[in-house]
């Protein structure tokens, strides 16, 4: 019987899973949105609301638990110092999974998977041009 046993396996063995979870957990923590297939967001999403909640307490312990299950410690800090002060207030449901399109491929359901309430980041656009544009009448004045 398979009771309890809830673990998507997502055709890897078991350190590969756990490896493949924990570099997606720090990329969602570095980069705050993380696009990948469906089957993984949701797999990744129980590790990254866990390690939230490793986060939320703050711990020397917890500091720990979360790098022996990450494996980076830059992503443990951002953790810690960025992300979990923001999710202070909430009672889980760090996350959201957003379904996108099928990927060209193989047909594959993508999704993204983001922080609730931690903002995204966006570059802004560069302005280069504007720059050149306007030194370049000042040389010919001279």
């Amino acid at each position: 019987m398979r009771h309890l046993k809830r673990t998507a396996k997502l055709g890897r063995t078991g350190e590969h899973r756990n490896a493949m979870l924990a570099n997606l957990v720090c990329s969602l923590i570095k980069h705050k949105r993380v696009t990948t297939t469906l089957a993984k967001a949701k797999a990744a999403r129980s590790v990254a609301e866990k390690m939230v909640t490793l986060g939320k307490h703050g711990t020397l312990h917890d500091r720990r638990l979360a790098a022996a299950r990450l494996h980076q410690e830059d992503a443990v800090r951002i953790l810690f110092t960025e992300i979990a002060p923001t999710q202070k207030e909430r009672h889980g449901g760090y996350t959201r999974i957003v379904r996108t399109k099928q990927r060209q491929g193989d047909a594959s359901q993508l999704a993204i998977l983001e922080w609730v309430d931690v903002p995204v980041a966006t570059e802004p656009a560069p302005e280069p041009a504007k720059a050149e544009k306007e030194s370049a009448p000042a040389e010919a004045t001279a």
